[in-house]
């Protein structure tokens, strides 16, 4: 029973030093294929432990060969949760992270990492969503996507076509990172007001509004839909919802994100999506076990 010797320990370190170097871009893909930053950790850690029982001398490109198993094991957990979400308690919205502690989530590209788009990425078949990210999100060339996703050249191109036509058509032309915090601090300033009139002025015509509660706490299951029917409901619950609540703006996913505490603990994270002068989309993160990543305290 002799353990591990020093080749073995030599070899196991040079293995994490290989891991530990690649590891911000795997997160990055396995975050963005899944939206959640709990399961992506979990998904890397699974990497990570496949990687030291791989024969890791007939690697020829060890950063390669972890992007496919992220990818491909991303494309795996998300046809299982497909069947979890449809079960899923009110909207389910991404996990949001704090892109401001966490700045290797965006330094490659920040493409497919903002709420909004995750949202949409959410409605595409897995391996649709996993050619789109390795390209948007890593500019990996069209081969060697294909060969992570075990397709074609030509089905991976029409794979990331289709998905950004799908984008395309359900989000319009987004505003500029100065424009958004405007119109998400004149929603909260409306909204904790009760102003009825500011906030119809700053809502789009056909805005929707998402609550992600997960039945863990009192949310709207449905979407709320149109200026008028949206600026009602958070007018509605302005007296009970914004008491005693102190306002923390961050970074996240790569915009600015208002976050809600009471009492010291966090306990919304919102964001709004803007194509325009007005809001498109209003996303109140709520459910206690998806929203510790949004702040690094």
């Amino acid at each position: 029973m002799g353990g591990i010797g020093p080749a073995e320990r030599d070899d196991l370190g040079e293995a994490a030093a290989v891991f530990a170097g690649v590891r911000p871009r795997l997160f990055g893909i396995a975050y963005r294929m899944l939206g959640s930053a709990t399961e992506a950790e979990d998904l890397v850690q699974d990497v990570w432990l496949r990687w030291q029982t791989t024969d890791r001398g007939a690697v020829a490109e060890p950063a390669a060969f972890l992007a496919t198993a992220t990818t491909r094991l991303a494309i795996n957990v998300l046809r299982s949760a497909r069947v979890r979400r449809e079960t899923y308690v009110g909207p389910w919205l991404p996990e949001p992270v704090d892109t401001g502690a966490d700045p290797h989530l965006g330094a490659e590209r920040g493409e497919a990492l903002s709420l909004a788009i995750l949202f949409l990425l959410e409605k595409l078949p897995p391996t649709e969503r996993a050619a789109y990210v390795l390209r948007e999100a890593f500019d990996y060339p069209y081969p060697r996507i294909a060969e992570i996703v075990q397709v074609s050249d030509v089905a991976v191109r029409q794979l990331v076509s289709r998905a950004r036509k799908h984008l395309r058509s359900e989000r319009r032309a987004p505003v500029t990172g100065a424009e958004r915090r405007r119109l998400l601090t004149a929603f909260v300033a409306a909204a904790r007001a009760g102003d009825l009139t500011a906030l119809e002025t700053i809502l789009a015509a056909d805005v929707i509004s998402y609550s992600d509660g997960g039945g863990a706490v009192r949310a709207s299951r449905f979407p709320v839909e149109g200026a008028f029917r949206v600026a009602k409901y958070v007018r509605a619950f302005a007296d009970r919802f914004w008491n005693g609540v102190d306002v923390q703006w961050s970074e996240v996913n790569g915009q600015e994100a208002a976050l809600l505490h009471r009492e010291g603990e966090l306990f919304t994270v919102l964001a709004v999506d803007a194509s325009g002068p007005r809001i498109d989309r209003v996303l109140w993160m709520m459910n206690p076990a998806k929203i510790t990543a949004a702040s690094a305290g």
